[in-house]
């Protein structure tokens, strides 16, 4: 990136975090739903020790979700709706800088989100990782940010406001509960636990249990091959849908 186009790409996610800041009905609940969820079922409805620490792995993938695909994503279908878009193509800002903005805020939001998940962890549940352990959970947290915030922005991309918060929900909650973000999935029906195999939620869950040291790390590579193959291919799909909308 050139430095006229950091300039840019600064005063752009100034802006964003300008708006954010303006509307707390937003930021309140994106920063606050995943912290409170883990608070309740991580440490006080716990029934056993290991919950806090198997829970912050699977939450902090959580945290990710809701501000990609709410955030990002219908935030983009209604800024397109609202002519936004029209008004950022005449002006001399690269195509980019839009969606980079917005994806570097999801990154602010979601590291605040985990941040105060693992200080309740550590304070509330007496979770207890080694260095190692803490920078691979936050590494697989961040990349959840990837392929959430592309389906996100593809949404944003491809559908009307209601539309996008309709389609929103309709992904939101079978990515978080199949995925196994809010409970394993040894609990569900043999063919739900196939179907979450598929899920990109599945394996950035099970990579961060791994990196938490709570599971096998044999399959890691094997996970983290399925979540790029899923990156790229809504990668492709978000190139498509940019195209589309410039022409």
């Amino acid at each position: 990136m050139s430095t006229s186009n950091l300039a840019i790409f600064g005063r752009e996610f100034g802006a964003e975090i300008a708006k954010s800041r303006r509307m707390p009905e937003f930021a309140i609940p994106t920063l606050v739903l995943p912290v409170v969820f883990y608070a309740l079922f991580g440490i006080m409805l716990a029934k056993e020790a290991t919950a806090a620490p198997y829970m912050i792995a699977t939450f902090g993938v959580f945290a990710a979700l809701g501000p990609s695909l709410f955030g990002f994503g219908v935030g983009v279908a209604t800024e397109r709706e609202e002519g936004v878009f029209a008004l950022k193509s005449v002006s001399p800002m690269p195509a980019f800088i839009y969606p980079l903005a917005k994806l570097a805020m999801t990154f602010v939001f979601v590291a605040l989100v985990v941040a105060m998940i693992y200080a309740i962890g550590v304070f509330a549940g007496g979770v207890a990782f080694t260095p190692a352990q803490w920078a691979g959970l936050f590494a697989v947290h961040m990349l959840s940010v990837l392929p959430f915030s592309l389906l996100g922005l593809f949404l944003g991309y491809t559908a009307k406001a209601q539309g996008a918060i309709a389609f929103a929900n309709i992904l939101f909650f079978p990515l978080a509960v199949l995925g196994g973000l809010w409970m394993p999935i040894f609990v569900f029906p043999a063919f739900l636990q196939t179907l979450a195999q598929i899920l990109p939620s599945y394996h950035l869950a099970q990579m961060a249990l791994i990196a938490g040291g709570m599971q096998d790390s044999g399959p890691f590579l094997t996970h983290l091959a399925i979540t790029l193959s899923w990156t790229l291919a809504l990668a492709v799909a978000v190139a498509w849908a940019v195209r589309r909308e410039q022409d």
